[in-house]
């Protein structure tokens, strides 16, 4: 029970403060490492496989050592302070607030006197494709694919990780918390490689390989419980939670990632749009398959639409994350 309301806690200070911009974030200290680590062992090794490899192994094992350490360090002073620490970290690693910020900034930009320009130059800012060129629905598309998608990466896989990793804590000196926020940031460095080196480009095709295919195996499952969470959600937020369920059997596997377009495709479905299609990255033109049925226009209410989907499927994962935990030490 104890756990459970620090956990909740976690989320709603997440969903209240967001990531304040005047304190150092630790994913840009994972970012930091990474960086360094690349450099390291690109000049060690012209295996790019191997460097890549190494280069994980090291951000992984350095992430998960220096927050053990934190909070071993705290637990010796009092074992309040490791808890009060542990929650602070696990809040810091989630991102329901910064997604919904962010994606509230290009909706506000669609209202405006200059819909078209200021939009493209905030979606910019969380969307990876050439914007440039994108229409008013093309902005919306390309938000709501992102809130869609960034709901697994950004909340709910550390919510299953940090839940996961608290059952480990009889092997452990640290609280479940505490062994929560460790494989928090365990996720969240592999997490935070796949965005920096996973790319299939000519740099790091062979370097990011193993980054990509770990953050791959680690998003499995969160991805496709985070889609029938959507399911449900859309049920609770009077959306079309049917046709949620529909497109999700149906496009599910619609993206070259093997996880995206589960909630991609649950969005789709339950705002009653289509998403994804040809978009250019770079400068070139990369054909994706279409997501949901076409018909209906996408416009800004839907990002609205989507923010409270978004919102009460997370809260649904959360809750579901818990009872499967108190399921299992009910059983074992």
């Amino acid at each position: 029970m104890i756990y459970s309301l620090q956990l909740i806690l976690c989320f709603f200070l997440d969903c209240i403060f967001g990531d304040p911009r005047w304190y150092p974030h630790p994913v840009r200290g994972i970012g930091w490492i990474c960086t360094k680590s690349e450099r390291f062992f690109r000049g060690c090794t012209k295996n790019e496989y191997l460097a890549g490899l190494f280069t994980v192994i090291t951000v992984v094992s350095s992430s998960i050592g220096i927050v053990t350490a934190l909070l071993l360090l705290a637990g010796q002073l009092s074992v309040y302070l490791e808890q009060v620490l542990a929650i602070i970290l696990v809040y810091m690693a989630l991102s329901t607030k910064d997604l919904l910020v962010h994606s509230n900034q290009v909706y506000s930009a669609l209202l405006s006197s200059d819909p078209l320009e200021k939009s493209r130059i905030e979606v910019a800012k969380i969307v990876g494709r050439d914007t440039s060129e994108l229409s008013e629905e093309g902005v919306c598309k390309a938000c709501i694919e992102t809130v869609g998608e960034n709901m697994v990466d950004g909340t709910t896989s550390p919510l299953f990780f940090a839940v996961l990793a608290s059952l480990f804590s009889v092997f452990t000196p640290l609280s479940p918390i505490a062994c929560s926020a460790v494989g928090i940031f365990a996720y969240k460095a592999v997490n935070t490689m796949d965005s920096m080196i996973g790319y299939k480009n000519e740099q790091y095709l062979l370097f990011g390989r193993v980054a990509a295919k770990l953050d791959d195996i680690l998003n499995y499952l969160p991805a496709r419980m985070s889609g029938w969470c959507l399911v449900i959600s859309a049920f609770f937020v009077r959306l079309d939670w049917k046709a949620a369920a529909k497109i999700y059997l149906r496009d599910h596997n619609k993206h070259s990632s093997p996880n995206a377009a589960h909630s991609e495709a649950a969005v789709a479905g339950a705002l009653g749009v289509q998403l994804g299609g040809p978009s250019f990255y770079f400068g070139q033109l990369v054909v994706k398959p279409f997501i949901g049925d076409a018909g209906v226009q996408v416009v800004a209410l839907h990002i609205k639409k989507a923010h409270r989907l978004v919102v009460v499927g997370i809260v649904i994962f959360l809750i579901l994350m818990l009872s499967l935990r108190s399921l299992f030490y009910l059983v074992t």
